[in-house]
């Protein structure tokens, strides 16, 4: 790491290890001054001006950049192999810099990549049922196996089926956990976590040190909201920390999906319930695969930037698709759609892929703003339109 991004780290951190003071003080700040360098040099009497800071906490703030908390979590980072990723830097997650109560420093064990911005949240109850499990595992395994990344609270039952799901289809899976990354709870999913940092990350936004406690967790489902397109409710009794993930995805306009339990099972009251409100019903791997696609023709504006200019230099009846980097599914789906609509069978027969595969890579394609679904299941080149 330079000096100058070490720099910037020890801003951010100091910021962010402040006693008091959490997202919604730091975005005030942001808001008010612009960068965290206009943060870092305002003094105590400007931030006052800000509704919400007081005397008392603009001084607790201006002390923080004199101790030493934000070089000793950076020296216990470095020794764990943990990598700090704030708000300005390259690698912070796109879907978390689109939700308002975002967190501006998070934790990570492992790697966030680009591929991750196609990810689907995963959650239910601890103690759940063997058909939840079931589930869980199924549909991540699918999901993995479809290219998407699948995000959960590495907690015991739902989590835990979902994230091994993932892994079990050499996918990749991100853990989002209520306490720092010096640790893992629960302790049983260590080894876990583990496999998990290795074709994954696991994420958290307290320091490092911070021991599990209840009022951890719902600030941490709002992570796994954040980070994902859609979250996918499993088992969940009525008050659970599953039945806020959901209700923060509404929030954030994403998508709500739900797997339909035993009419008499406890755990079928907040799917059941989510379901009856509006949200999707999930038998399998194509519901969830169709209640994303429709975001497709919203999320043109976040595709990958290289895409997006060689898309407006390049006319789309020459456009190579391979400048795009595409993986082969892709790459093998784009090259078959033109200006003129092309049926989803027509795809399946051109292609030789099979209609899982199809589906699949036509819903990221959209995703990523390069085609676009008609009625009745037709598809065509979003480029040149």
């Amino acid at each position: 790491m330079s000096d100058v991004d070490q720099n910037m780290v020890l801003k951010w951190l100091g910021l962010h290890l402040t006693d008091q003071v959490g997202s919604k003080t730091i975005g005030a700040l942001l808001e008010h001054f612009g960068s965290i360098d206009a943060i870092y040099e305002a003094k105590a009497s400007e931030m006052t001006r800000i509704p919400g800071i007081s005397q008392k906490k603009a001084i607790r703030i201006i002390e923080s950049r004199r101790d030493d908390k934000a070089q000793e979590e950076l020296a216990l980072a470095a020794k764990l192999g943990v990598k700090i990723i704030h708000f300005d830097h390259e690698d912070y997650p796109d879907g978390l810099k689109r939700i308002n109560d975002r967190p501006y420093v998070i934790y990570v064990k492992g790697t966030l990549v680009r591929q991750d911005k196609l990810a689907i949240a995963m959650v239910g109850s601890r103690s759940c049922s063997h058909y939840g499990m079931e589930q869980a595992g199924r549909l991540s395994h699918l999901l993995a196996s479809a290219g998407f990344t699948v995000v959960s609270g590495l907690a015991r039952g739902i989590d835990t089926a979902a994230h091994r799901g993932a892994l079990a289809a050499k996918g990749r899976t991100i853990a989002v956990q209520g306490r720092g990354l010096a640790g893992v709870y629960p302790p049983e999913n260590k080894d876990l976590a583990n496999e998990i940092r290795q074709s994954g990350a696991v994420v958290s936004e307290l320091p490092l040190t911070f021991e599990p406690i209840s009022n951890n967790f719902p600030a941490r489902n709002r992570i796994i909201a954040g980070l994902t397109l859609g979250t996918v409710v499993v088992e969940a009794r009525r008050r659970s920390g599953a039945a806020i993930t959901a209700r923060l995805a509404m929030e954030y306009e994403r998508e709500v999906m739900a797997v339909p339990g035993p009419i008499d099972s406890p755990g079928s009251e907040t799917p059941h319930r989510l379901i009856r409100d509006g949200a999707r019903l999930v038998e399998g791997i194509d519901d969830i695969l169709e209640a994303i696609g429709y975001l497709g023709n919203d999320m043109e504006k976040y595709a990958d930037a290289k895409s997006k200019e060689t898309i407006d230099k390049v006319e789309a009846t020459t456009l190579d698709y391979t400048q795009l980097n595409l993986p082969d599914d892709e790459l093998t789906i784009i090259s078959n759609i033109d200006k003129h609509p092309v049926h989803i069978d027509q795809l399946i027969k051109r292609t030789k892929l099979n209609a899982g595969q199809v589906n699949a890579a036509v819903t990221k394609l959209q995703l990523k703003g390069l085609i676009k679904q008609l009625p009745g299941n037709y598809f065509k080149a979003k480029t040149g339109i």
